[in-house]
């Protein structure tokens, strides 16, 4: 008997019905970036039991989101800073007999964990002491997005469907309520219009000058748009000086959040103003339009995933940053050409939509 139809190609992996891990121990705009890869997996494992192991700091990002059944930590720069640590957490995968581990990234802590820990199935990225360990091994794809990139993991596993909803993190209901305990205490009004603002970033040479972001903030202000900093601990110095800059008075919810309360706070704003970092992710999770100021770094890999963005860049744009990303520039024209008129610019026309 003849079959004249085409035969489903089987997957490299089989992921129904599995018991599967999945580690991945980087910061805290890649965790947000990997957001796509765990919707699509759970489609593409229906029954499966999916377990997610990240940095312990970054736990709130993932702790409730649908597509993973279990979320393990470890305190990668504190407490489990050490080869006894890792080698424990490698017992604990072994003992709790998972079918499948997919690595995401080729970090030295998690090869190691993953390398040493018994699974059946290893599949993904690895440092290169412990590529034997994974089969496939797989050379992530550092040409795309990098949100693509994780996705490209399971194509590479023979996983076809990868739709998936974007960037997602779901804060919980104790995050929301702290977000809306904020607003009250500033005695928002339900109707009022908010431009959050997020200056830091851990890179010296993202950062575009406080007192700009000052001048979008006053303007915006003007305009009748209530204005919030955002930002973690290290940045309150920063927020600090731009604030000293401003005629208004900006709501300051600089070091006051948790990262699930992070999340649920930006929901409440109709834009985001924003460095390149790692809460312009979790900004973009969230739904919100932003304007993303870019300097030194690659927006093709690691910009905004979704529509609803303006990349702002120096025109014309600086060259020097074409081989790589530095850390250190004594010029920095690539933020320092990147003016508040064409901040404003892109803020006027996300904000027209929004009305």
């Amino acid at each position: 008997m003849t079959c004249t139809g085409k035969r489903r190609k089987k997957p490299v992996t089989e992921l129904a019905g599995k018991k599967i891990i999945v580690t991945f121990l980087m910061h805290l705009g890649d965790l947000v970036l990997t957001t796509p890869f765990l919707h699509a997996l759970r489609q593409a494992a229906p029954g499966a039991d999916i377990t997610y192991l990240v940095d312990e700091k970054l736990k709130e990002i993932v702790e409730y989101n649908p597509n993973i059944d279990h979320v393990w930590t470890i305190d990668k720069k504190g407490k489990d800073n050490n080869l006894r640590a890792l080698w424990a957490m490698s017992r604990r995968i072994t003992d709790a007999h998972f079918d499948l581990l997919i690595n995401l990234h080729p970090n030295e802590r998690c090869s190691f964990i993953d390398a040493m820990a018994v699974v059946p199935e290893k599949v993904g990225a690895s440092h290169f002491l412990f590529r034997g360990f994974f089969h496939p091994w797989l050379k992530l794809n550092r040409t795309i997005h990098a949100a693509d990139m994780y996705l490209d993991v399971l194509k590479r596993i023979g996983v076809e469907d990868l739709r998936n909803n974007g960037l997602e993190v779901f804060p919980g209901p104790e995050h929301k309520q702290a977000a809306e305990a904020y607003w009250a205490a500033q005695d928002l009004k339900p109707g009022e219009k908010v431009v959050g603002f997020n200056i830091g970033s851990a890179v010296v040479t993202k950062r575009w000058a406080p007192e700009r972001f000052a001048q979008v903030a006053d303007t915006l202000a003007k305009e009748g748009y209530r204005t919030v900093f955002f930002g973690g601990s290290m940045d309150e110095d920063m927020v600090r000086e731009a604030v000293s800059f401003m005629r208004s008075k900006p709501m300051v919810a600089t070091g006051k959040f948790s990262l699930g309360e992070l999340a649920a706070a930006m929901s409440r704003c109709s834009l985001i103003i924003t460095n390149d970092s790692g809460p312009m992710h979790v900004a973009i999770s969230q739904k919100v339009p932003i304007v993303a100021m870019y300097g030194p770094s690659h927006p093709e890999l690691y910009g905004p995933y979704t529509k609803q963005a303006t990349i702002v860049r120096a025109n014309p744009p600086c060259d020097g940053c074409r081989k790589g990303m530095k850390h250190h520039c004594d010029d920095m024209r690539c933020m320092r050409d990147l003016t508040v008129k064409q901040v404003l610019k892109a803020a006027h026309h996300w904000l027209k939509e929004k009305k």
